[in-house]
């Protein structure tokens, strides 16, 4: 399919509704059509089937099996004890369990054709929602994920629910197919302080957006806020980002940060990770209003002709920072915008373990591996954990940007009853886990993503217990390292910024790159540009032994790399595609000699 044509379905598609009710009522087959699955994807849900066994059923002439991914869009990660039970119901409509994304959002794999309606229809009428969780829109927004009780926090969750509301795509379309008419919104926009106009919000002309207009954006939007000095929602890896200015204890506006963005696409040379740069600060009532300038002019600038060159990323290259400033500041007339202000940050980590929240209760930050909510044969049982702490405490949950799950709202009477429900089921605390273990990552990839080269999720956790070895052999168990592994060069882990990161290549062969950093705010360069699953701890043990070596007195793996090593590469698409390329054209030239 031309890049063009994507543009072409959107415009066609009567404000995203094309024929998604007529193919999804239709029961005889088990999968839809591309065009319908990209207009699928605004609505919340990705089209895929198991890669387990495609090459079985291919091999045996059998449709692939085909099954759809479902994605709930929480701002800031929040989700009540209610709708988190909902969601554990609809595991039974998946593959059993559900994952934890690192955009705070969660994510259902393998519902069948015909169970798409009815698990969609329930994650809204439990008040949260699928809408722009996926598509050419802005998608979940994330904030800082500890849930403490100051007004810096408030404001960063409010600010995440308010520009949730803004950028909801407003055609009828969504409640016609899924809701069969009803005007159910998600509880994070029924607040009149942040949407006075709550049942106006899904109204608008049929492909006519008020914000998105025909054609909606080029590609993908994403958001994060991150308050100092914890970088835990990555914003040098976002479109946006924002930080707080605070004044005597109060926000008085956001440094915003735009341009970042760490897919690259398979085959696409001009593709390539770019960290956000500081665009402006603007005061606290008027960040919205930027945050729309900033997107309606990605709208209309961002390159639609070449769509894996669609992101705001490469709209800010082409226009230049000061040029796309300028554009966004025209589109503020009366506003008043100011120079950012300088950022520091330490961190990306969760702070695992129980904390006081500042109003007399707790929260408890619980790691989750790989963020996996599932019952494991010879491991935790985080799904029975997680549901009776719902099913018996009605506690609500956040969803952290590592994957992990903050248990909040805990008065200190109830900590006891978690601490036993967690340890019944095997959910350990993370005292005894390695730095690195707490805030190591891996994307889904197989056997449901239909882009992945390598295993990422299901490997990494191995790895990382090798790893584990080395740290505590050299006495850097309580080390800030990040470690990232992505299945394919796009990125979804986000390894392009950590300490190490691994992207996959093709089975069991991995690209590492090495230099990020644990703050969020440093791209890595290759190293190796091919390593074997079972060398990847190898070659970490060697980078570790050098840094127990070399470095100084609190020192950093971070700043030691900085200081004493020579960046690789910056990561490029050239490093994973031009053999293939040159493989496929060999391969070529063989088959016509041997035709000839």
């Amino acid at each position: 399919m031309s890049k063009a044509s994507v543009e072409d379905i959107k415009l066609a598609s009567a404000g995203l509704r094309g024929q998604l009710a007529e193919q999804f009522a239709d029961t005889s087959t088990p999968n839809i059509p591309e065009d319908s699955n990209i207009l699928l994807k605004h609505h919340g849900s990705y089209q895929q089937d198991d890669r387990d066994v495609r090459a079985e059923r291919t091999k045996a002439k059998l449709e692939k099996a085909w099954s759809f991914m479902i994605r709930s869009k929480m701002p800031g990660g929040r989700i009540t004890a209610k709708q988190w039970l909902i969601h554990d119901d609809l595991c039974t409509k998946a593959m059993g369990n559900m994952r934890l994304t690192n955009r705070q959002g969660i994510q259902l794999h393998g519902v069948l054709k015909g169970g798409l309606k009815e698990v969609i229809h329930n994650v809204c009428h439990s008040g949260l929602s699928t809408m722009g969780a996926c598509g050419d829109v802005v998608r979940n927004t994330m904030g800082p994920a500890a849930p403490i009780k100051d007004a810096v926090h408030a404001d960063t969750q409010k600010l995440t629910e308010e520009i949730s509301q803004r950028f909801l795509w407003r055609s009828q379309a969504y409640a016609d197919i899924w809701l069969d008419g009803e005007k159910l919104e998600p509880n994070w926009i029924q607040d009149p302080e942040v949407n006075p106009a709550v049942r106006e919000v899904t109204k608008a002309a049929e492909g006519d957006d008020p914000i998105y207009g025909k054609v909606y954006l080029p590609r993908k939007f994403k958001i994060g806020v991150a308050i100092q000095p914890c970088n835990d929602a990555d914003i040098f890896s976002q479109d946006v980002g924002l930080v707080p200015h605070v004044v005597n204890g109060e926000v008085e506006g956001y440094t915003i940060t735009v341009g970042g963005g760490f897919g690259m696409s398979h085959g696409q040379l001009t593709t390539r990770p770019f960290l956000g740069q500081p665009l402006l600060y603007a005061k606290r009532a008027n960040v919205v209003d930027a945050i729309e300038a900033i997107v309606t002019t990605q709208r209309d600038h961002g390159n639609r002709t070449e769509r894996k060159n669609a992101r705001l990323k490469y709209t800010v290259q082409t226009m230049g920072l000061d040029g796309f400033r300028a554009e966004v500041v025209r589109r503020l007339p009366g506003i008043e915008t100011f120079p950012p202000k300088a950022l520091s940050f330490d961190t990306v980590e969760d702070n695992l373990g129980w904390h006081e929240q500042g109003d007399g209760k707790l929260y408890c930050a619980v790691h989750v591996s790989m963020g996996r909510i599932v019952d494991r044969e010879n491991g935790p049982h985080y799904r029975s954990a997680f549901a009776e702490i719902a099913k018996t405490l009605d506690l609500p949950y956040i969803v952290t940007p590592n994957t992990n799950l903050i248990i909040a709202e805990v008065a200190p009477e109830q900590k006891a009853a978690v601490d036993a429900i967690l340890a019944k089921h095997g959910v350990v605390h993370a005292d005894g886990m390695t730095r690195a273990r707490k805030v190591a990552h891996a994307c889904v990839a197989l056997p449901t993503c239909g882009l992945a080269l390598s295993e990422s999720e299901r490997v990494l956790p191995g790895f990382m217990d090798k790893i584990d070895e080395a740290l505590r052999e050299l006495g850097l168990e309580n080390e800030p390292i990040l470690f990232r592994m992505t299945g394919c060069p796009n990125g979804c882990g986000r390894p392009y910024n950590a300490d190490f990161g691994f992207v996959g290549r093709s089975p069991n062969k991995y690209a590492m790159f090495v230099g990020g950093s644990v703050r969020g705010d440093r791209l890595a360069g290759l190293e190796f540009k091919t390593v074997l699953g079972e060398e990847v701890p190898v070659k970490v043990r060697a980078f570790l032994e050098a840094f127990k070596a070399e470095r100084k007195d609190g020192e950093i793996f971070a700043d030691w790399f900085a200081r004493t090593r020579t960046k690789g590469e910056a990561p490029t698409p050239e490093q994973f595609h031009i053999e293939l390329a040159e493989r496929a054209a060999k391969l070529a030239g063989a088959k016509a000699s041997e035709e000839g």
